[in-house]
């Protein structure tokens, strides 16, 4: 949700969280809707394979800049991660990610000795959901639909949807999903997350990437990455900054960087036609600055070159 997050990041004193609600309702209607009429299935067909890998490849390649961004401001303990991944890489014993994570939490309680102290005075108190619907005006829906819901829809669109269904299917042959099942799922996550004061969501395929490059083969990886997270927003809410700061931002820039490498591997698949060379590459390029001009841009630059309206 990286238009949304932008948006409310960017102008935080004029994006209310009632805002952020009525994006997150639209977004959920606007995706049920397009999977159940069987829109977003016509959009999956007529989108060609150069069009899908070259989204992939823009986003593993912004992952990729942003993850080396965050390395630089400690390059030594990043090196050091980036050591135990490649030390790690093809273990089934021993994952990347916990030592990874471990490496990380060391570095964070030795430069920061009173983070252990801080730690030990967390709180831990239940707190329930709260329903959102009195604490928002019609306005505010209005203009998050205008503002961050309309805005996010294509970027959605090529990183949640079609690059999802791209990766899982590519990943796991024999477990394929649709792109209207994710669609609808896409849609009612959203709605249930918004009617209880939770923000936009959606699936993504870096999120994906990361997963399956540090180890997660099935949906189990899933499930425990959802407890951890329910367990954390109703019992250590207050906390969650703190929490954070155990993984210090060099060490979550490794694990950007690998998950934008496993991503940017999807283009092995593509034979390397001048033509399709062409589309995947200005797609790519594109979609590093925006994804749904990117999706749209490399759809018509196809077309154009199928039949023929110019040659390249």
């Amino acid at each position: 949700m990286k238009a949304i997050g932008g948006m409310a990041i960017a102008h935080a004193g004029t994006i209310t969280p009632g805002m952020i609600w009525g994006a997150g309702i639209f977004t959920g209607f606007f995706w049920l809707f397009m999977g159940l009429s069987g829109a977003v299935t016509w959009i999956e067909k007529i989108t060609t394979k150069p069009v899908v890998r070259g989204i992939m490849l823009g986003l593993g390649l912004s992952f990729m800049v942003e993850g080396l961004g965050m390395m630089k401001t400690q390059p030594v303990n990043a090196i050091g991660g980036i050591f135990l991944i490649l030390l790690l890489w093809n273990s089934r014993r021993l994952p990347g990610m916990p030592v990874l994570l471990a490496y990380g939490a060391v570095l964070s309680f030795i430069q920061t000795p009173s983070l252990l102290t801080d730690l030990s005075h967390i709180s831990i108190h239940f707190r329930y959901p709260e329903p959102i619907f009195t604490r928002m005006s019609w306005s505010e829906v209005l203009a998050g639909f205008i503002m961050l819901g309309l805005p996010q829809a294509p970027l959605t669109l090529g990183n949640a949807i079609i690059g999802t269904v791209t990766e899982n299917n590519r990943h796991f042959p024999d477990r394929k999903v649709t792109a209207k099942g994710i669609s609808i799922d896409h849609g009612v996550m959203n709605l249930v997350s918004a009617s209880i004061g939770g923000i936009p969501i959606c699936h993504g395929a870096g999120g994906m990437a990361g997963h399956i490059r540090f180890g997660a083969r099935t949906g189990g990886a899933i499930v425990i990455l959802g407890i951890i997270l329910l367990a954390t927003g109703l019992f250590l809410s207050d906390s969650v900054s703190l929490l954070l700061q155990v993984f210090p931002r060099p060490i979550l820039g490794v694990i950007l960087f690998f998950a934008g490498l496993e991503l940017s591997l999807v283009i092995s698949d593509i034979r390397l036609e001048k033509r399709n060379l062409f589309v995947l590459l200005v797609t790519a390029g594109t979609a590093m600055w925006n994804m749904g001009i990117a999706y749209v841009t490399g759809l018509l630059l196809y077309y154009a070159l199928e039949r023929e309206w110019f040659k390249i």
